[in-house]
């Protein structure tokens, strides 16, 4: 993607920026822009996978195991489906426009992004895991909780460690 998908994309979130500026700063304002954009354009590719593409139906992969062909469920085969989508869009949106001052190298900033993928991955697992089976909250407000923490904690992650920006200069 060049650069006047970048600007273009900076101009438009910027656009809707000034009602907040008082309230967040502008890094944070566009994180929450790129993440909330890319999330919900996840969860449409995972619906219209799940639903239109494989039709609910289990995907076999050709592949026989022990006398038995290795398959996948759908709802996890949509999972993939969108995650291959979304996840390097969401990188290239958090390098180019969010956090576009880091003087890291690129194929860093991308190994530490897919390691910050895999632990968000394993923290919501936990913690609605934990948020409904110990704490006996409902579940679809144990996923709000689990989203509120795991997206804090990837934004400061982010900011400080995938995307920084050198202090030794």
């Amino acid at each position: 993607m060049s650069n006047w998908f970048v600007r273009n994309v900076s101009d438009f979130i910027d656009f809707f920026y000034p009602p907040f500026r008082r309230y967040i700063p502008l890094q944070t304002f566009r994180y929450i822009a790129c993440g909330g954009g890319n999330t919900l354009l996840d969860i449409i590719i995972y619906f219209i996978s799940y639903n239109f593409i494989l039709q609910k139906q289990v995907v076999s992969l050709g592949i026989m195991v022990g006398g038995q062909e290795l398959a996948v469920s759908p709802h996890i085969m949509a999972f993939f489906m969108a995650f291959f989508v979304s996840f390097p869009l969401g990188f290239y949106l958090n390098r180019k426009v969010v956090f576009h001052d880091s003087d890291l190298r690129g194929r860093v900033q991308l190994f530490r992004y897919m390691l910050l993928v895999t632990v968000n991955i394993l923290l919501n697992y936990a913690f609605i895991k934990l948020f409904v089976e110990v704490f006996g909250i409902f579940p679809t407000i144990a996923k709000m909780l689990t989203t509120l923490i795991v997206v804090t904690f990837s934004y400061l992650a982010q900011r400080n460690y995938t995307f920084r920006k050198r202090i030794d200069k």
